[in-house]
């Protein structure tokens, strides 16, 4: 299933202009700008025990298991969201 298909509860943000339209330097085919992928809905919050609205940055663990990151709104916690394979 597609990351922005309506069945999926979080939303995940990607550019949607190339590296070049968004005022990076262009650089060789071999290196692209890497823009930081952000993801937003439901994490748990492990100190609260209560589900908490947040967004937070994606990233690829040592797995390739991506995962989103982010700070409880309330009690200022890290915050760990599972999202599947990268």
């Amino acid at each position: 299933m597609p990351p922005d298909s309506p069945g999926r509860r979080g939303v995940v943000s990607r550019p949607s202009q190339p590296p070049s339209r968004l005022g990076l330097p262009d650089g060789d085919e071999d290196e692209e700008a890497v823009m930081a992928e952000t993801w937003s809905g439901e994490f748990y919050c492990v100190k609260c025990k209560a589900k908490r609205e947040a967004s937070g940055e994606v990233r690829v663990n040592d797995k390739g298991t991506r995962m989103a990151k982010a700070t409880c709104p309330v009690c200022s916690t890290n915050l760990n969201r599972i999202l599947g394979k990268a």
